[in-house]
């Protein structure tokens, strides 16, 4: 898989946002590595030392309500899957990302969007 987003970086973007998700009411699990290297079955891992060669990070984040949640998930060859249960419907999206940049701008409509909440973090 090609290397186009930084995936170091992109978590950056999620860190960023995660006190102004939890001060909305947002319950923002915890970010998940997915190392290329890894023998099948990959696991998915909370922790990024234990990544030699990451090809996915991910985050799912449940909505004040407790029922509507969303999940993002950014591969470094540069799309992400987008899942969203909201009141009415299951929403699968597969944009494409060219930087941890517009990654952090997808997790901010996202979470607009599907969720009804969510603040820029301050920089």
């Amino acid at each position: 898989m090609d290397h186009v987003i930084d995936l170091d970086q992109a978590v950056a973007e999620i860190t960023a946002r995660l006190p102004a998700w939890t001060e909305s009411g947002l319950e923002p699990g915890p970010v998940t590595w997915l190392d290329q290297a890894a023998p099948w079955p990959q696991r998915l891992e909370t922790h990024r030392a234990l990544i030699a060669d990451p090809c996915s990070i991910g985050v799912r984040i449940r909505g004040a309500d407790g029922w509507r949640e969303l999940q993002l998930v950014l591969y470094r060859g540069g799309w992400a899957d987008l899942d969203a249960l909201t009141d009415e419907e299951l929403v699968t999206e597969c944009p494409r990302i060219a930087s941890p940049e517009e990654f952090g701008n997808l997790l901010d409509s996202s979470v607009t969007r599907f969720l009804g909440t969510g603040r820029r973090p301050a920089v």
